[in-house]
C-alpha cells in the first residue's frame, strides 16, 4: 500500500503559457484516514481550459488556486482504503473537488460513484459521459434550444466540448458550423462528425468563410473562444439569435484583455447571450446519460480522447489546450484503470 503521495503545489501565478517553476511536484507522506474518510488514487486527471484561470488571482465562479495548495483539478479514481459506510474499496468514483495527484483523502460527502454505461470504456465516464458530456448537451439543449434548419456556430469545435455539441445539435435538427485549427481537424469534423461545413481560422479568414457558409446569417453560437473569432461571429447573428458562452479560451493565458465585439448589437439585433456553467446541471446528469448514451452506442454520437501518461507531465499537457496540440478530450493517466 502506498504511503508517499506526489502533488503539483501553486508556486507562482502564470503569466501566459505556464512556465517552469510556476508549479512544483512534491512528496509528502499520505495522512490516516479519519471515520468516513475514503483514499482515492487517481486514475484520470481531467485537463480543461479552466484549469489554467483557477492559477489567476481573479474573480471567478470559484475561488482561485492559493499559492502553496493542490493544484486543483477533475479527477476519476478508484477507492484503495475506506472508512466510510457508503464507499468500498475498488469503487470508481469522482471527487467532487480533485486535485493534481496520485492520492486524495475526501470525505464520503465529497464523493459521487461513477457508473460505467455498458460497452464504453473508462475514459467516456471521464469525458463525454463526463463533465465534458454535460457542458456540450445543456449547452445545446437548454441554453441555445436549436430549432430544426437554425445555423449554429462553434467555435473550438474539434475540442472536447465543441465537438460534442455540434453533434448534440445536429441531432435537434440544427445546420451546424464549426470553427477549428487545421485542415485535419476540419475534416475531422465534416467528414465523421457531419457538420455542415468547417473553417481553419489558421489558414483563412474567418468572416469570409462565415458569409461564404452561412450567408443568411447565424441564428445560434455556442462560443468557447472569445476575442476575433468571437467578434467574426458576433458581428453576423440574425435578430433574436442566441449565443451559449462556454469559455473565452482566447484569455486565459493573454497578458492583456483580447478585443470585445460592439455590444449595442445585443439591443439593435435583440440578442439572447447567456453564460453558464456545468456545475449548474450535474443534478441532471442522468438527463444527459438517459439521451447521450444510446447515440454513443450506435455511432450517432463520435468522441475522441488523447491521453498523456503521467503526472509529472501534467504541465506541458495543460498547454496543449492553448496550441492545439490534441485531439478531443485531454486526459492524463496517473495510474492504471482498476480491472473489470
Amino acid at each position: 500500500m502506498a504511503t508517499s503521495n506526489r502533488q503539483w503545489i501553486l508556486r507562482q501565478r502564470p503569466r501566459g503559457l505556464i512556465q517552469p517553476g510556476d508549479l512544483e511536484l512534491v512528496e509528502s507522506p499520505i495522512p490516516d484516514l479519519k471515520e468516513t474518510e475514503v483514499l482515492v488514487r487517481t486514475v484520470y486527471l481531467s485537463l480543461d481550459p479552466t484549469n489554467r484561470t483557477w492559477m489567476n488571482d481573479a474573480e471567478g465562479y470559484l475561488p482561485p488556486v492559493g499559492l502553496g495548495e493542490v493544484m486543483r483539478g477533475l479527477t476519476l479514481g478508484v477507492v484503495e482504503q475506506s472508512r466510510s459506510d457508503r464507499f468500498k474499496v475498488g469503487d470508481v468514483v469522482s471527487p467532487m473537488s480533485g486535485g493534481w495527484a496520485d492520492y486524495a483523502v475526501v470525505g464520503e460527502d465529497g464523493l459521487r460513484a461513477v457508473h460505467r454505461f455498458p460497452g464504453l470504456p473508462l475514459t467516456a465516464s471521464a469525458s463525454v459521459l463526463g463533465m465534458t458530456g454535460l457542458t456540450a448537451y445543456f449547452g445545446v439543449t437548454d441554453v441555445l434550444k436549436p430549432q430544426p434548419g437554425e445555423t449554429l456556430v462553434i467555435s473550438a469545435a474539434a475540442g472536447a466540448v465543441g465537438s460534442i455539441a455540434g453533434q448534440v445539435a445536429k441531432q435537434r435538427g440544427a445546420r451546424v458550423i464549426g470553427i477549428a485549427g487545421g485542415p485535419d481537424k476540419c475534416r475531422w469534423l465534416t467528414e465523421e462528425l457531419g457538420f455542415d461545413g468547417a473553417i481553419d481560422y489558421k489558414n483563412e479568414d474567418v468572416g469570409a468563410a462565415l458569409d461564404r457558409l452561412a450567408p443568411d446569417g447565424i441564428d445560434l453560437n455556442f462560443e468557447n473562444v472569445g476575442g476575433d473569432i468571437m467578434i467574426a461571429v458576433w458581428n453576423r447573428l440574425n435578430v433574436h439569435a442566441r449565443m451559449a458562452v462556454c469559455g473565452l479560451i482566447s484569455a486565459y493565458n493573454a497578458t492583456k484583455m483580447p478585443p470585445s465585439p460592439n455590444f449595442s448589437r445585443i439591443i439593435t439585433h435583440r440578442l439572447n447571450v447567456q453564460g453558464f456553467l456545468v456545475m449548474d446541471y450535474a443534478p441532471r446528469a442522468r438527463e444527459m446519460v438517459a439521451e447521450m448514451g444510446p447515440w454513443l452506442a450506435d455511432g450517432r454520437v463520435k468522441w475522441k480522447v488523447h491521453v498523456d501518461d503521467g503526472l509529472e507531465g501534467a504541465l506541458n499537457s495543460l498547454n496543449r489546450l492553448f496550441t492545439g496540440d490534441h485531439d478531443g478530450k485531454l486526459l492524463v493517466r496517473v495510474s492504471e484503470e482498476p480491472a473489470g
